[in-house]
């Protein structure tokens, strides 16, 4: 009894037992993976990075150089979208909000960032394209534009059959073609008008997306906030009852998100607004409005300053830790009211 309780016990060990071959097939897939894992994370931190703003004088003058032409009204605005399109895609990764594979799937910084770039690069070529390069609401529209707009458009996230790049691309193909016929002196189709009335009408669709921004920013903390929906007009009617108060928040998970959007357009809106300065230079002189937009780029580029902590945090307004959204809220905040002063001036002067 005992032999036979000795040779149970003696096969029981063997069964669990790994042998010196085992163990060697586990550390052949344990430390490929380790390093794959190590090699991913590092590429998401390096892919993370912003993108540095690019020189609006030095964008202009190199697509000169490229579309061998001059440079006239509406050059600096139109390549200041190219470069903001071309960098949107050409960054450190290119363009990662269609990608689904590592580590672009775990990354949503940069995706956010790339949206908010995307939002304004969209409410900029739409104004090209019904405002800017229209002399009046009967005249045609650019044929080059037709196609950039709707293009710029397309679904961000595609990633198969087209993917958005692609559309993309097209749709900074066509502003080529429309910067080369408006820089070339022989062609009279392709115009760019810099009015007062035309800048008026893009930077109140500015307005309404930094306001917007503005306070999704300041919901982070959450807010009981009165209901002015129907504000200012005795009879304005809505389609449903809504309550006096309304509490707002930004669900927690969303917080980063709605922060890295904003600083994503308020990059955008820089590089716009300084290339604005250069085609609408007359009329902003003659409103003595250059100083107002200018206001409005400096407080834009506060929101540019570096991060130094690894998450964005969310403490409450007077609270222990601090709070990075109601601090980028302050800026967008001070912008959009600059740009309802530059909007009062482009009206009244």
């Amino acid at each position: 009894m005992a032999n036979k309780l000795s040779e149970w016990v003696n096969r029981a060990k063997g069964m669990v037992q790994w042998s010196p071959s085992d163990g060697g097939i586990i550390g052949l897939i344990t430390v490929p993976l380790l390093i794959l894992i190590i090699l991913l994370v590092a590429l998401g931190f390096y892919w993370s990075a912003e993108p540095d703003p690019f020189d609006i004088e030095t964008a202009a003058a190199d697509r000169a150089i490229e579309t061998e032409s001059r440079l006239t009204t509406g050059s600096y605005t139109t390549s200041a979208v190219i470069a903001a399109m071309e960098t949107l895609l050409n960054k450190r990764g290119g363009y990662l909000s269609n990608d689904i594979m590592p580590p672009s799937i775990w990354l949503d910084n940069i995706p956010n960032w790339e949206f908010g770039v995307l939002v304004q690069v969209r409410d900029l070529a739409r104004s090209m394209r019904n405002d800017f390069s229209r002399s009046q609401s009967q005249s045609a529209e650019d044929v080059d534009l037709i196609i950039a707009e709707p293009k710029f458009n397309f679904d961000n996230q595609s990633w198969f059959l087209p993917a958005t790049e692609n559309v993309y691309n097209e749709g900074v193909d066509a502003l080529y073609g429309y910067l080369a016929r408006l820089q070339n002196p022989e062609n009279p189709d392709a115009q760019f008008y810099a009015r007062a009335d035309n800048l008026q009408e893009w930077l109140g669709q500015v307005e309404k997306r930094l306001g917007s921004l503005s306070q999704r920013l300041s919901a982070s903390v959450g807010q009981v906030r009165l209901n002015t929906d129907l504000a200012g007009d005795a009879e304005a009617v809505q389609s449903t009852q809504t309550s006096s108060q309304v509490e707002v928040k930004t669900p927690w998970t969303e917080i980063d998100d709605v922060f890295y959007e904003a600083r994503g357009a308020a990059w955008a809106l820089i590089q716009f607004l300084k290339a604005v300065e250069h085609d609408f230079s007359p009329v902003l002189q003659k409103k003595n409005a250059l100083i107002s937009l200018r206001q409005i780029v400096r407080e834009l580029e506060g929101t540019q300053e570096p991060i130094w902590s690894p998450i964005i945090l969310n403490g409450s307004g007077f609270g222990l830790f601090a709070n990075h959204s109601l601090v980028m809220a302050s800026y967008i905040s001070r912008a959009n009211a600059a740009l309802i002063d530059l909007r009062n001036l482009l009206e009244q002067g």
